[in-house]
């Protein structure tokens, strides 16, 4: 009898996987068919120049303090067209927008006091949606990374200088041009407007002429 039940029990196995093994057939269908859906940031039209991780800060004005935004990557893009480059970050988990707004002339980033890895700036903000005048804080891992940042905002903020005195020069010496032209057309115009002289006033301008002349004559003899 004891030889028999190992016998026994390796059978019992063979039919075990031999039930395991068995492909039935049966086919399961999905409860819920997903479908691949096209996401669009609303950055398909810019080009990245600066791209850094980072941790945002607001100043929160009603409690005096900061308030941190969220985690993520700070990009600066440069609009295909327009040549516009504005700052964006986002959460890096959620993609919820912490900075959205436009690097325009005469904005100025400065070193946080007593970190080297931070930065401030003043900004007119979108990114809940209305503009709102902010006081931004970024920290960075290192201190080079903040030293790019603030480099690369100060190179955009004073080309947008630049291209604004370039354009108001343009604007200047357009207007210079536009009063040159309606000038001569105002002086061409008083010309053609003015009586050509006839042959009747030249005439009559002969018989004054010798009467004047006669008076001088009278005068001098007279003398």
């Amino acid at each position: 009898m004891a030889t028999n039940e190992p016998q026994h029990e390796n059978r019992e196995e063979e039919e075990t996987v031999a039930n395991e093994d068995e492909d039935t057939g049966a086919q399961v269908a999905p409860i819920v068919r997903l479908e691949e859906v096209a996401v669009t940031t609303g950055e398909e039209d810019e080009d990245a120049i600066l791209d850094l991780k980072s941790k945002m800060y607001r100043f929160d004005k009603d409690g005096n303090q900061w308030k941190e935004r969220g985690a993520g990557t700070v990009k600066f893009l440069k609009h295909k067209e327009t040549g516009k480059i504005r700052l964006v970050m986002r959460q890096s988990k959620t993609l919820k927008i912490c900075a959205n707004h436009l690097i325009l002339s005469g904005m100025t980033v400065q070193e946080h006091v007593g970190n080297e890895k931070s930065c401030v700036w003043h900004a007119s903000d979108f990114s809940d949606g209305e503009l709102k005048d902010e006081l931004f804080c970024i920290r960075f891992a290192s201190v080079e990374n903040c030293k790019t940042f603030m480099q690369k905002f100060k190179e955009v903020a004073e080309s947008e200088e630049k291209e604004e005195e370039s354009k108001d020069a343009s604007e200047a010496a357009g207007l210079l041009e536009k009063l040159t032209v309606e000038e001569k057309k105002t002086e061409e115009k008083s010309v053609e407007e003015a009586p050509p002289s006839t042959k009747e006033d030249e005439k009559k301008s002969e018989p004054e002429e010798a009467s004047e002349q006669k008076k001088t004559e009278e005068s001098g003899s007279s003398a």
